[in-house]
């Protein structure tokens, strides 16, 4: 993954921390398991929220909150981190080079 989003994707979970969460992470889809990325915050996942990051209709990541967040801010979020969770995911983690 490049710096910038993986920069981005920190900045996008310690938000979520910062306003209402106690923990927020992204998982990224990796052989049909979810496996965490960038995360923040003490977990609490009896109140875990999670909603998925699609792209193009595939599932590549989730994006999960635990505590008072709301799951339509939930779901804005996922929708525009979409991009920067493809570049970890369509690589395999690897920094893409063309």
């Amino acid at each position: 993954m490049s710096a910038d989003a993986d920069d981005v994707l920190r900045q996008t979970v310690a938000s979520l921390v910062g306003d209402g969460a106690v923990w927020a992470g992204i998982f990224f889809v990796e052989d049909g398991r979810l496996a965490l990325g960038p995360s923040t915050g003490e977990p609490d996942e009896a109140r875990r929220q999670t909603v998925p990051v699609t792209w193009k209709g595939d599932r590549i990541a989730e994006l999960a909150a635990d505590g008072d967040v709301d799951t339509a801010r939930l779901e804005q979020i996922a929708a525009e981190i979409a991009d920067l969770c493809l570049v970890g995911w369509d690589t395999g983690g690897e920094t893409w080079e063309p």
